[in-house]
C-alpha cells in the first residue's frame, strides 16, 4: 500500500536537508505544474511519483508556495492517467456509485469500508505471494498452478468476501443504531417516531 501521506503535517524544521519532516520524503509542486523532489534536487514526473507509490516509499506533495498538501491530488492524478492509458480497473458503473456516495450520509462510512476491503485484499495477495515464493513459473506453468490452486484460491476469495460481507453488515447496524439515536435526522435508516 502506498504510504504517501495526506491531510496536516508539521512543517519543515530548519537545518534538514531539502525540507524533509520526520523521514518524509517531501515533493514540491509549482505553478508551472513541475514536481521538484528534495531528497534528490532535481525535478520528476507523475511516472516516477507512481514508482514511489509501488515502492511504498513514504512521501508527501506541497505546494512550493503555499505549503498547502497536494498528496491527494497527485495521486488521483496517477489514477486517472491509469484509468484512462491502459485496462481501467473501475467500470462505468462503479465509478458512478462512487460519486453517487459524496455528500450522502453514508460518505464517510463507505470510505472507510473501500479501504478496508483494500486492505483485505492486500492481505490475500500477500499472504498467496508467501504460499508461491521461490516458484520460478513459465506461463504454462503458471497456468497449471493456479488451475491446481483453484481449490485454494475459491477459498480465499470466499474469505474474503465472507470478511467484506459481514463488515458490510457491521456498518449497517451501526447506522440503525445512530438512526434509533437521531430519529428525525434525514439519511439514517433508524425508526422515526
Amino acid at each position: 500500500m502506498a504510504t504517501a501521506r495526506s491531510g496536516k503535517s508539521s512543517s519543515s524544521k530548519a537545518g534538514e536537508p531539502g525540507g524533509e519532516t520526520s523521514g518524509v520524503r517531501v515533493l514540491k509542486k509549482y505553478p508551472n505544474r513541475r514536481l521538484y523532489d528534495t531528497k534528490t534536487s532535481s525535478y520528476i514526473t507523475l511516472a516516477d511519483v507512481k514508482a514511489m507509490v509501488l515502492d511504498a516509499q513514504d512521501f508527501e506533495v506541497r505546494d512550493a508556495k503555499s505549503g498547502e498538501d497536494l498528496t491527494r491530488s497527485i495521486l488521483l492524478q496517477i489514477i486517472l492517467e491509469e484509468e484512462t492509458g491502459g485496462v481501467p480497473m473501475f467500470s462505468t458503473g462503479a465509478l458512478s456509485q462512487i460519486i453517487r456516495f459524496y455528500g450522502h450520509a453514508m460518505q464517510g462510512v463507505m470510505g472507510a469500508y473501500l479501504e478496508k476491503n483494500m486492505q483485505a485484499f492486500t492481505d490475500l495477495q500477500t499472504q498467496f505471494a508467501e504460499q508461491s515464493k521461490g516458484l520460478a513459473f513459465s506461463p504454462e506453468a503458471w497456468t497449471q498452478f493456479m488451475t491446481g490452486q483453484a481449490p485454494m484460491m475459491q477459498g480465499l476469495m470466499g474469505g474474503y468476501m465472507e470478511q467484506s460481507k459481514n463488515l458490510f453488515e457491521q456498518m449497517q447496524e451501526q447506522m440503525k443504531n445512530a438512526g434509533a439515536m437521531f430519529p428525525g435526522m434525514p439519511g439514517f435508516p433508524g425508526k422515526k417516531p
